[in-house]
């Protein structure tokens, strides 16, 4: 499919979904969360709902779309998506799925864990958020109230908690519903051994069961002193193979007959090259411990002058370089840096390693880092910059994807529903007026992409 081609679909299916003027009124019954009218967000009226004039106009526009578009893709009760395939990484697109998420008076007991630097309370000071989730289709048990934000008309404003199983069920639905593969559900090293660190995973282990979606563990390496990063993975990965029988769970994905495993922040500077092969060496070595390993390093991987630590970033099963943030400037607008991949996935190919690159819609982290507004902003261009990432993966014929992230609302990440109308009381990036599951749409688009469809 060429560039012009994919403009004009995306635009026809920005106009489709702009033709169902969306509602803030909150989701009624059931049957409401089943049927879409022209695939709009929840609380959409349905097209009986309008004047007969405006019937009129609404189909003619939509003829008009379908004869540009093409067929469009829905997930409706009486046709549901498939079981993904959980024994291969081949055509797979995977989210990033952080979970790390607390409220006060959830099952965790937490705070405002990942919502705020301060997990007694939640300001505009201490907020630690770029975007704001839509939290219209959340049930009433999933709702958190956040004191003193507001909507812009006045209505207080909600957060929601991972460790609520109910919301882990919704997020791993909405991916059944977009038509998206799975998750790489993150697993952060530092927090083994806490009685809330396998939470998540559980609640993630039963939702991709339920919703037919494949997972798989990703540890994240960060923040980690290095005489304890070895015996800390080896011995929480036994601990989730034994106890927890993570892999035997149907939906866990393998590939060529291993669990899959990622393993990310294989990083020079942060630990020794030994530690590096030591990890390896564990995780290759035959036995009920052995995967598939997905290794997440440094963008520039290929340029290592480090004998032993190149030697290591060529031992992965799969290679997945760590793309966020590195951009280039084309016609005065910035867009992901991948002229590297061709290169990469020709290196990884030559020393036996499948080759996964990291697809981003966009970047902020203001709030995080104590910026003024737009200091750090990596804009999403209305969808362009992300699905530029997507095409050129098809153009080059890649097979594997991680996308970054499902719900890393903390660093403008995510792919899941955010709100366009967040609170007032701080500074939040929107969607620049785009329906809040855009990306979860373009996501599964390019999930079809990638599967050859």
């Amino acid at each position: 499919m060429n560039r012009r081609t994919t403009d004009v679909r995306l635009f026809c299916v920005s106009l489709s979904v702009r033709a169902s003027v969306v509602s803030d009124r909150p989701p009624h019954g059931d049957a409401h969360n089943r049927a879409r009218c022209l695939g709009a967000s929840w609380g959409t009226p349905t097209l009986n709902s309008f004047s007969p004039l405006m019937q009129a106009g609404f189909a003619l526009l939509l003829g008009i779309v379908c004869s540009v578009c093409g067929p469009v893709h829905h997930a409706y009760a009486a046709d549901p998506v498939p079981t993904i395939d959980a024994t291969t990484l081949h055509h797979k697109v995977l989210c990033g799925y952080q979970g790390w998420f607390r409220c006060p008076d959830d099952p965790s007991g937490r705070g405002w864990v990942h919502w705020s630097r301060d997990r007694k309370q939640i300001t505009p000071q201490s907020l630690t958020i770029e975007m704001w989730p839509d939290m219209r289709e959340y049930t009433s048990g999933e709702k958190y109230p956040a004191p003193g934000f507001t909507y812009p008309d006045g209505r207080p404003a909600e957060l929601f908690s991972s460790a609520n199983p109910l919301t882990v069920d919704r997020h791993f639905d909405w991916m059944r519903q977009y038509e998206i593969d799975g998750a790489l559900v993150q697993r952060f090293v530092s927090g083994t051994g806490h009685p809330d660190s396998t939470r998540v995973l559980r609640h993630a282990a039963a939702a991709a069961q339920e919703t037919g979606r494949v997972f798989a563990v990703e540890y994240d390496m960060s923040g980690v002193p290095e005489d304890q990063l070895l015996t800390r993975i080896t011995t929480d990965w036994k601990a989730l193979v034994d106890e927890m029988k993570i892999t035997e769970n149907p939906q866990y994905l393998h590939h060529e007959g291993l669990p899959v495993l990622g393993v990310w922040g294989f990083f020079p500077e942060r630990f020794s090259s030994e530690t590096a092969h030591a990890l390896i060496d564990f995780f290759k070595a035959e036995g009920p411990y052995q995967v598939t390993l997905i290794g997440g390093c440094n963008w520039p991987w290929r340029n290592e002058s480090d004998p032993q630590w190149a030697r290591a970033l060529r031992r992965f099963d799969v290679l997945s370089p760590w793309n966020v943030g590195h951009v280039h400037r084309e016609a005065g607008k910035l867009y992901a840096d991948t002229g590297r991949w061709a290169g990469d996935r020709e290196e990884a190919q030559r020393h036996g390693m499948g080759y996964m690159p990291v697809v981003f819609p966009g970047f902020s982290w203001d709030n995080l880092k104590h910026q003024p507004a737009g200091t750090t902003d990596i804009p999403r261009l209305g969808g362009e910059f992300y699905w530029r990432q997507f095409e050129t993966a098809g153009e080059l014929q890649i097979e594997m994807v991680k996308v970054a992230m499902f719900d890393e609302v903390d660093e403008a990440t995510a792919i899941f529903k955010v709100s366009d109308t967040p609170p007032t009381q701080a500074h939040f990036l929107g969607l620049e007026g785009l329906p809040s599951d855009t990306y979860l749409r373009l996501t599964g688009k390019g999930s079809r992409l990638i599967r050859g469809e």
